[in-house]
């Protein structure tokens, strides 16, 4: 079939042809935008989930719920050792000059723009890399005591009050929201909690691994109170199958049953994965019927792009005593693993001198602590492919 008319579009983030099985999740964000709006209180929106499940192509839509409600949006991505403040600094900027003209009467853009003066002030003095200009006068006293969680709470609430005086909302969005050390997450819940308080039309959407929900709860007690959860999984066989079959037909293919089962077999059910399958099947049949042979077919070509660029980029940044401690996970099967097995593997008689390295991989975003004492991957079927690139374990 003509590839350039092919509707499947794996990729970081690329939204795919058919968004199914997320209704409950954009239902909630339609909630809390429409009841922020209107200026009653609803707990922001942390996703959770392992890499692949389509996190980001979630907050994307729901920022164009909020565009449609009429919010102002910011979009942030985290990453490792880049701060909070100079990450955020700039699109506060150009979200205040865009309130600024709006035509009202009023103070309170110009104050958080004096408030988000001195609040540069302050970096300026940290952090050697931040040029951004702002031609007001800093307002003493306000965002610059120079800790992040007494700034960013009232940097926060001077752009709610911004926005409330225009008649608009704000809505932050912040994708990889684990990569920010505990320090910077604090202040993220701190300033959250100053908004919702005051009943201020801002809200946070965020989006990381599983980790997110301990490391807020580490961060503040009282974090479970200002957000929620939800938990952005795999797809069922049912929702699989749509997921496929529709787009496929709309372009004027369909996937034949038995092709449809053996896709949802060897993807679990992951987003991402169905659309490596689907691109390749597609490109793979001869004609407009996809079938079994041709997904089988398309498992080589497929599980080769993915050793070679969805894992092997992960795998890459990994140190040698990283790689042989994940390659021990991978001996035990697709997990969750109990830490104290992983030891026996590696030949260690406890699970003391693991602690750095678990601690480093967490970090990393490679796995996560699934219970007390078990550790699983971030990265769906990452197993199978440790042993694909590592055979022999020694």
């Amino acid at each position: 079939m003509d590839p350039v008319k092919n509707p499947f579009s794996p990729g970081a983030g690329s939204p795919p042809p058919e968004l199914v099985g997320r209704d409950p999740i954009l239902e909630q964000a339609r909630i809390l935008l429409g009841r922020v709006k209107q200026r009653k209180s609803e707990k922001s929106i942390l996703l959770t989930g392992l890499r692949g499940v389509g996190k980001t192509v979630l907050l994307n839509q729901i920022e164009r719920l909020a565009k449609n409600e009429g919010y102002h949006t910011i979009s942030i991505e985290a990453y490792e050792d880049k701060p909070l403040g100079p990450l955020a600094a700039p699109h506060l900027r150009s979200l205040l000059f865009e309130l600024n003209r709006i035509a009202s009467t009023g103070d309170k853009v110009r104050r958080a723009l004096r408030g988000l003066r001195s609040f540069l002030g302050v970096l300026r003095v940290t952090y050697n890399d931040i040029t951004i200009g702002l031609d007001v006068d800093p307002e003493q006293g306000l965002a610059d005591s120079g800790d992040l969680e007494v700034d960013l709470p009232d940097l926060f609430t001077v752009v709610a009050e911004a926005a409330e005086e225009k008649k608009s909302a704000v809505a932050v969005l912040i994708d990889e929201i684990q990569y920010f050390n505990q320090k910077e997450l604090g202040a993220l819940i701190m300033a959250m909690h100053k908004v919702q308080q005051r009943q201020l039309p801002l809200v946070l959407l965020g989006a990381g691994l599983p980790i997110l929900p301990g490391l807020a709860g580490e961060s503040k007690s009282y974090a479970e109170r200002l957000f929620s959860f939800p938990e952005v999984g795999t797809l069922s066989q049912e929702e699989s199958a749509k997921a496929l079959r529709d787009p496929a037909q709309a372009a004027g293919a369909s996937f034949e049953d038995k092709a449809l089962e053996e896709v949802f077999h060897l993807t679990k059910g992951y987003p991402y994965f169905l659309q490596e399958w689907g691109y390749w099947s597609w490109n793979l049949a001869p004609t407009n019927s996809i079938t079994l042979q041709v997904v089988k077919e398309a498992a080589t070509k497929v599980i080769t792009m993915l050793d070679e660029n969805f894992f092997r980029v992960r795998f890459d940044r990994l140190t040698a005593s990283e790689k042989h401690f994940l390659r021990a996970m991978a001996e035990l099967g697709s997990g969750p693993y109990r830490i104290n097995e992983v030891a026996q593997i590696l030949g260690k008689k406890t699970v003391t001198g693991l602690g750095p390295l678990r601690s480093t991989l967490i970090k990393k975003g490679m796995i996560y602590s699934s219970a007390h004492g078990s550790i699983a991957f971030t990265v769906p079927m990452f197993n199978e492919f440790m042993i694909r690139v590592i055979p022999e374990f020694k």
